[in-house]
């Protein structure tokens, strides 16, 4: 059975931020730490599990508390930008569905949404990456930084907001500036999205060797020896995906992925679920997604062997249960996280390291 979802999908993106959390994330109850014996290394820093929630539903500082409290180590501040930016209309999530896995022939295809939530779960959620002006999120980032317990983490995720007439330095500043205003939190780890559509383009940053490049390149030159982290798509090419990493391996210090897999989204009637230009495709996470997460862990390892790099490999994408934890883990993640499945139980990290602590 499902829980209450701490984000719901039936009320707008401002009213769950004003709100929220919600379910078991709103019962101010904290899980005690599960003693495993040992912690975990995550790019320098100790923590009590491997596994988290990745950039998306942890809205702002509350939701980040309650994630801290019921026991998810890594924890994901929602992507920000250099500037307040406004989130496509409600609804911004709805459930799919998928029979197995979305391949990416399926993705081709159709996909009927409704508002009915059952497992197996999958889920579309288009939001735009809605940020609130800097003013706001750095003081709100900062005090949740400053709450973090021992073996816990917070990291900062952002990303760049594409202008008319924008020039490739003026692109880059972007992302210099808002990396300057993650660091200026506190935050220890930073995360750049190079996975998400930038204002109703379909073309990846993470797609784009060279300019990905350039930027990482850029924000190190801000951020120092604070780790930074990329967040990429999946590559349906193993050798595209090669070269990405070949060129941008020894710059980052962890590759996060995936995102989602972009679909067709209808209504029962065939209509456009999702209302608003630009929003017919839209990204899907949770179960039906699993296959090509674990696809990209196992590559980003080889890749890994092969060119001799150290850089941690983040899995996401379908991890609804423990059972999926460890077949992430099996197949190469140093670190796992899950959205979809946390957002539906709250009790997923406490269900987790109660399974690391049996194999200790």
């Amino acid at each position: 059975m499902l829980l209450t979802p701490f984000y719901d999908p039936g009320k707008s993106y401002e009213e769950n931020f004003e709100q929220g959390p919600f379910g078991a994330f709103a019962d101010g109850i904290q899980i005690p730490r599960v003693p495993l014996g040992k912690r975990y290394d995550f790019l320098g820093f100790k923590v009590n599990s491997p596994f988290g929630i990745p950039a998306g539903p942890l809205l702002n500082g509350n939701f980040v508390q309650a994630a801290l409290d019921k026991g998810f180590d890594i924890v994901t501040y929602k992507t920000v930008r250099s500037l307040k930016y406004p989130c496509h209309p409600w609804p911004n999530v709805l459930s799919v569905k998928v029979e197995g896995d979305l391949t990416l022939e399926k993705a081709n295809n159709k996909l009927i949404a409704s508002r009915e939530y059952d497992k197996p779960l999958s889920i579309t959620n288009s939001f735009g990456v809605p940020s609130f002006e800097p003013e706001f999120w750095q003081k709100d980032l900062g005090n949740v930084v400053k709450n973090t317990r021992e073996g816990q983490v917070v990291i900062g995720s952002f990303q760049d907001t594409k202008k008319e007439m924008q020039s490739v330095d003026d692109f880059i500043d972007d992302f210099k500036k808002t990396a300057e205003f993650l660091k200026n939190t506190g935050v220890k780890i930073v995360e750049v999205n190079l996975s998400c559509p930038n204002e109703g383009t379909n073309n990846l940053l993470c797609y784009d060797t060279q300019r990905s490049v350039m930027v990482a390149k850029a924000i190190k030159e801000v951020v120092g020896n604070t780790p930074l982290i990329i967040k990429i798509a999946y590559f349906k090419d193993g050798e595209m995906l090669r070269n990405f990493v070949k060129e941008i391996g020894n710059i980052i210090q962890a590759i996060s992925a995936i995102n989602t897999i972009s679909a067709e989204i209808v209504d029962e009637k065939g209509n456009q679920a999702l209302p608003g230009k630009g929003r017919l495709r839209s990204g899907v996470c949770g179960h039906a997604i699993k296959w090509a997460g674990l696809e990209m862990v196992r590559r980003l390892k080889k890749i890994r062997e092969e060119l001799s790099f150290s850089y941690t490999i983040i899995g996401v994408g379908g991890v609804m249960n423990a059972d999926d934890f460890f077949e992430y883990r099996d197949a190469g993640a140093d670190i796992v996280m899950s959205a979809t499945g946390a957002m539906w139980n709250p009790y997923l990290a406490k269900e987790i390291k109660e399974g690391l602590k049996s194999k200790v």
